[in-house]
């Protein structure tokens, strides 16, 4: 008999929309044919929409919560401004009874971003399918991040992110060495349009003699792309990694 527990985790890659109405309803779609894949997880990119300020999330996602009540589907909508007395850009999810389980905010604000956003201070577990964090676009930079979630017990990393066309190299990078580095996936989505370069993708592990290397799904266009998962099968290599680390200064 298989023991092994298999997980079914997703990516939503989007484009330009007209309205907030138009991609929701458009990206809603996309949501469903996942969902009737048996999807587990589902994330997308930061900032997707025309207006990514958001005043309600309830009101503004209500289609999402139907969408991940009805397939007992989690889903992360990607990472919006939140306006209050202090900005934050924030990550929700949907849990998979249709309801907002959680948030996890930026905590490295980009550039612009600075002036105006406040960061976050804590680096969040989520329990659905399985134990995840999240990595909001520029949080992946800093090594510490994803680090600092796969030691508070995170199987695996969604990164909701935003990143121009010049960036799109050393992004996917970025993704690989800190899958590499804490033995274990990641799943990044990105925005495709003029300015933003998509190329989101699901980085998997595959080990050979203790050498272990990344494999990559890469999405071109409006797309989706969704992969089965033995997260467990990362832990005794990722055991060995964090235990190989000495203290210095």
């Amino acid at each position: 008999m298989d023991s092994k527990i298999m997980v079914k985790l997703g990516v939503i890659q989007t484009k330009s929309y007209d309205s907030n109405q138009k991609g929701i309803s458009k990206v809603s779609e996309i949501l469903k044919k996942l969902g009737r894949k048996e999807t587990e997880i589902v994330c997308l990119p930061e900032q997707w929409l025309k207006n990514n300020e958001i005043k309600d999330f309830d009101l503004e996602f209500l289609e999402f919560k139907r969408i991940a009540r009805d397939f007992a589907m989690t889903i992360i909508p990607g990472a919006f401004y939140e306006i209050k007395k202090n900005t934050s850009i924030i990550s929700p999810i949907i849990g998979p009874e249709g309801e907002f389980i959680g948030r996890q905010e930026k905590i490295h604000p980009f550039d612009y971003e600075r002036k105006n956003v406040k960061p976050g201070k804590e680096a969040k577990i989520f329990n659905t399918s399985c134990k995840f964090g999240i990595i909001i676009c520029y949080d992946m930079v800093f090594p510490n991040v994803a680090n600092i979630l796969t030691k508070k017990g995170a199987q695996v990393l969604f990164s909701p992110s935003r990143i121009v066309r010049r960036g799109i190299v050393p992004w996917q990078m970025y993704v690989q060495i800190r899958a590499l580095e804490n033995r274990i996936p990641i799943i990044a989505a990105n925005v495709e349009n003029k300015k933003y370069g998509g190329n989101s993708i699901i980085v998997d592990l595959s080990e050979n003699n203790k050498i272990m290397t990344t494999n990559m799904i890469k999405l071109k266009g409006e797309s989706q792309k969704s992969k089965e998962f033995e997260l467990e099968k990362y832990e005794s290599s990722r055991k060995i990694r964090f235990s190989d680390s000495n203290k210095f200064q």
